[in-house]
């Protein structure tokens, strides 16, 4: 009895440190947001509906500004800024972060290339299923790409930052050749 009660708590612990998958699934409708967020330190009103009228958006969610995992990510995102504008997408990042912090994040990590919103009552991190299993208090790494009707055409779950921006890009790219089989 012993036994079984250890290997199932050990079961349920890697199931706990595994990536979750997040709960919207491709085909469904993103969930409309408006949050305050920062583009090179410059505070403004980020609408996901008006930025999808100029074409899909990558959503990407990270734990906090300024942890190494968040800012190896937003290094990568910045990076690849120009391949995301040639395929007429736009990124935005979201974290629990107050937009004080976001606003230096913006800048430094960020380079001014894509802009970061604040979530600090984490409603979109929640009506996007972002919230991180082990630590409820801040975002889980969840990218999503919607498209203009506001469909999710993607989605990725891992803690590690390294994929994100390559499988975005990815999905974006056969979308770009397939619109009509997405």
């Amino acid at each position: 009895m012993k036994v079984r009660g250890n290997i199932s708590l050990a079961l349920a612990s890697l199931l706990w440190l595994t990536p979750a998958f997040a709960a919207l699934k491709v085909g469904d409708k993103a969930p409309d947001f408006h949050a305050k967020a920062s583009l090179g330190g410059k505070v403004f009103d980020y609408s996901l509906a008006e930025s999808l009228k100029q074409g899909p958006v990558v959503l990407y969610f990270y734990p906090a500004a300024f942890t190494p995992g968040c800012t190896i990510e937003a290094h990568e995102f910045a990076d690849a800024v120009d391949q995301y504008k040639a395929l007429g997408a736009t990124v935005i990042g979201v974290s629990h972060d107050d937009i004080e912090k976001l606003n230096r994040f913006s800048v430094t990590e960020c380079r001014g290339k894509f802009a970061v919103a604040a979530d600090p009552d984490q409603a979109i991190m929640k009506a996007y299923d972002a919230i991180h299993p082990a630590k409820p208090q801040f975002a889980n790494r969840t990218s999503y790409v919607i498209t203009p009707d506001g469909r999710i055409l993607y989605t990725f779950t891992d803690l590690k930052p390294e994929q994100h921006v390559m499988n975005t890009l990815a999905a974006l790219r056969k979308w770009k050749e397939h619109p009509a089989k997405q």
